[in-house]
Protein backbone atom coordinates (compact mmCIF):
# COMPACT_ATOMS: atom_id res chain seq x y z
CA UNK A 1 0.00 0.00 0.00
CA UNK A 2 1.46 3.41 -0.93
CA UNK A 3 2.30 5.72 1.93
CA UNK A 4 0.78 9.17 2.17
CA UNK A 5 2.22 12.30 3.78
CA UNK A 6 1.06 13.26 7.25
CA UNK A 7 -0.26 16.76 7.97
CA UNK A 8 0.98 18.72 10.97
CA UNK A 9 0.44 22.09 12.54
CA UNK A 10 3.76 23.72 13.40
CA UNK A 11 3.61 26.73 15.68
CA UNK A 12 6.10 29.34 16.72
CA UNK A 13 4.78 30.81 19.95
CA UNK A 14 5.62 34.42 20.73
CA UNK A 15 4.90 36.98 23.44
CA UNK A 16 3.79 39.80 21.12
CA UNK A 17 6.96 41.76 21.95
CA UNK A 18 9.55 40.09 19.73
CA UNK A 19 10.45 37.03 21.79
CA UNK A 20 9.76 33.45 20.68
CA UNK A 21 9.28 30.37 22.83
CA UNK A 22 11.44 27.35 22.13
CA UNK A 23 11.57 23.96 23.83
CA UNK A 24 14.64 21.75 24.20
CA UNK A 25 13.89 18.23 23.01
CA UNK A 26 14.47 15.62 25.74
CA UNK A 27 16.06 12.19 25.44
CA UNK A 28 12.56 10.77 24.82
CA UNK A 29 11.86 12.98 21.80
CA UNK A 30 11.19 11.30 18.44
CA UNK A 31 14.26 12.91 16.84
CA UNK A 32 17.14 15.31 17.49
CA UNK A 33 17.25 15.14 21.33
CA UNK A 34 18.95 18.19 22.83
CA UNK A 35 17.92 20.45 19.95
CA UNK A 36 15.80 23.54 20.50
CA UNK A 37 12.57 23.59 18.52
CA UNK A 38 9.14 25.16 18.22
CA UNK A 39 5.98 23.15 18.81
CA UNK A 40 4.18 20.85 16.41
CA UNK A 41 1.70 18.04 16.19
CA UNK A 42 -0.38 16.00 13.79
CA UNK A 43 -3.74 17.36 12.74
CA UNK A 44 -6.42 14.86 13.71
CA UNK A 45 -9.21 13.80 11.36
CA UNK A 46 -12.03 16.34 11.37
CA UNK A 47 -10.09 19.12 13.15
CA UNK A 48 -9.86 22.65 11.85
CA UNK A 49 -6.40 24.20 11.81
CA UNK A 50 -7.32 26.41 14.76
CA UNK A 51 -8.62 23.44 16.77
CA UNK A 52 -5.44 21.47 16.10
CA UNK A 53 -3.18 24.39 17.06
CA UNK A 54 -5.19 25.10 20.21
CA UNK A 55 -5.05 21.43 21.26
CA UNK A 56 -1.33 21.08 20.56
CA UNK A 57 -0.30 24.38 22.21
CA UNK A 58 -2.34 23.46 25.28
CA UNK A 59 -0.82 19.96 25.43
CA UNK A 60 2.78 21.10 24.95
CA UNK A 61 2.79 24.39 26.89
CA UNK A 62 -0.15 24.05 29.34
CA UNK A 63 -1.83 27.24 28.12
CA UNK A 64 -4.23 28.22 25.35
CA UNK A 65 -3.28 30.49 22.45
CA UNK A 66 -4.23 34.17 22.64
CA UNK A 67 -4.06 34.51 18.85
CA UNK A 68 -3.34 32.17 15.92
CA UNK A 69 -2.02 33.44 12.58
CA UNK A 70 -1.49 31.17 9.56
CA UNK A 71 1.91 31.96 8.02
CA UNK A 72 2.59 29.35 5.34
CA UNK A 73 3.06 25.73 4.35
CA UNK A 74 6.19 23.60 4.02
CA UNK A 75 6.72 20.23 2.38
CA UNK A 76 9.08 18.39 4.76
CA UNK A 77 10.90 15.32 3.44
CA UNK A 78 13.38 13.57 5.74
CA UNK A 79 15.58 10.52 5.25
CA UNK A 80 16.45 9.76 8.87
CA UNK A 81 14.00 8.71 10.06
CA UNK A 82 12.11 8.47 6.75
CA UNK A 83 9.11 10.79 6.86
CA UNK A 84 7.01 13.12 4.75
CA UNK A 85 5.01 15.91 6.40
CA UNK A 86 2.94 18.72 5.04
CA UNK A 87 3.60 21.32 7.73
CA UNK A 88 1.08 24.14 8.10
CA UNK A 89 2.98 26.94 9.88
CA UNK A 90 1.46 29.31 12.45
CA UNK A 91 2.59 32.21 14.62
CA UNK A 92 0.81 31.89 17.97
CA UNK A 93 0.76 34.49 20.73
CA UNK A 94 0.71 33.09 24.27
CA UNK A 95 0.95 34.57 27.77
CA UNK A 96 4.57 34.02 28.90
CA UNK A 97 3.51 33.85 32.56
CA UNK A 98 1.19 30.91 31.83
CA UNK A 99 3.60 28.73 29.82
CA UNK A 100 4.77 25.45 31.39
CA UNK A 101 6.20 22.19 30.03
CA UNK A 102 3.12 20.08 29.37
CA UNK A 103 4.90 17.07 27.88
CA UNK A 104 8.04 16.38 29.92
CA UNK A 105 8.63 13.14 28.02
CA UNK A 106 9.26 15.27 24.89
CA UNK A 107 10.81 18.47 26.30
CA UNK A 108 13.11 19.17 29.24
CA UNK A 109 13.45 22.96 29.09
CA UNK A 110 11.66 26.03 27.77
CA UNK A 111 13.11 29.44 26.97
CA UNK A 112 12.15 32.81 25.52
CA UNK A 113 14.55 34.10 22.87
CA UNK A 114 14.94 37.01 20.49
CA UNK A 115 15.50 36.17 16.81
CA UNK A 116 19.10 37.41 17.14
CA UNK A 117 19.77 35.40 20.31
CA UNK A 118 18.65 31.87 19.52
CA UNK A 119 20.08 28.93 21.51
CA UNK A 120 22.14 26.10 20.10
CA UNK A 121 21.74 23.53 18.72
CA UNK A 122 18.59 24.27 16.74
CA UNK A 123 16.41 21.50 15.33
CA UNK A 124 17.28 20.96 11.66
CA UNK A 125 13.81 22.08 10.51
CA UNK A 126 13.58 25.20 12.70
CA UNK A 127 15.38 27.79 10.50
CA UNK A 128 13.04 27.19 7.55
CA UNK A 129 10.03 27.32 9.86
CA UNK A 130 11.19 30.57 11.46
CA UNK A 131 11.64 32.13 8.03
CA UNK A 132 7.87 31.74 7.54
CA UNK A 133 6.54 32.12 11.06
CA UNK A 134 8.38 34.98 12.73
CA UNK A 135 5.82 37.36 14.16
CA UNK A 136 5.83 40.78 12.54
Amino acid sequence: MPRKPDVSCVFVCHDGHGRILLARRSAGARDEPGAWDCGAGAIEFGESFEEAVTREVTEEYSTAPLSIDLRGVRNVLRDDPPSHWVAVIFAVRVDPAAVRIGEPHKFDDLGWFTPSGLPSPLHSQLPATLALARPS
